[in-house]
């Protein structure tokens, strides 16, 4: 069955970073492994949790017991000295160059710092602002990250669209009032309910600026997009 092509119009984009803009799950579970044995924590559920979220809550869910801000100064440290395998994942720079540079930005739960690395060690156009952890006070799965991007750029939530991989994120831009593409490849379709639309990679993806703002088409291959009808 092939899926109809979707068009959606919209002012502005806010791009996850860790699954959407680049691949670094490598670099994420290693981390997280490392930090697990040096803190008595199962790796396994410490990563499970991890996904999608910003590290101080992740943190403060795994030892409670201990400073969450000094914990998370290891963690970054960990992280940002394992790059290996980072890579700028399929259709993301074709996307971005179609995009004008004041109309999308990073929302992401990662640090600045770590944000910042991570997108020049991937070779993506780092903007010059961006939503990271330490601009809100309550990350994914709570909107406020997109409310935040969305008020970065000047549009309202509604005129914005998200690209997400997880669930927590997913459930923030739909929260949020934007309109949600979740892709498919790294998370299950189930995990992604909130998504109102499902892409395999963005790949089948392309964007256009006209006199009314941004048309931003998915090219669905087989099942590949799912159209979600309710908001």
């Amino acid at each position: 069955m092939i899926a109809s092509p979707v068009e959606i119009h919209c002012q502005g984009v806010l791009f996850d970073m860790d699954g959407i803009l680049i691949s670094s799950l490598g670099s994420v579970e290693r981390s997280w492994t490392k930090w697990a044995g040096m803190r008595d924590v199962d790796p396994a559920y410490a990563i499970r949790i991890a996904h999608g979220c910003r590290a101080i809550e992740t943190l403060a869910t795994l030892r409670p017991d201990l400073d969450s801000e000094s914990e998370l100064k290891v963690i970054e440290e960990i992280e940002m000295a394992d790059g290996e395998g980072l890579a700028v994942l399929p259709g993301i720079l074709e996307l971005l160059r179609a995009l004008p540079r004041d109309r999308w930005t990073v929302v992401t739960s990662a640090t600045e710092r770590l944000a910042r690395l991570r997108l020049a060690t991937a070779g993506i156009p780092v903007p010059e602002q961006l939503v990271t952890a330490e601009q809100v006070t309550r990350g994914k799965p709570h909107p406020e990250p997109f409310l935040a991007g969305a008020a970065l750029l000047g549009f309202k939530p509604e005129e914005c669209v998200v690209f997400e991989d997880s669930s927590s994120g997913a459930q923030a831009g739909r929260d949020a009032g934007c309109t949600v593409v979740a892709t498919t490849f790294s998370h299950s379709i189930e995990s992604l309910e909130a998504a109102h639309y499902l892409v395999r990679d963005v790949t089948g993806v392309t964007i256009e600026k006209d006199a009314d703002g941004l048309v931003l088409r998915l090219m669905p291959l087989d099942k590949r997009v799912r159209e979600r009808q309710d908001r």
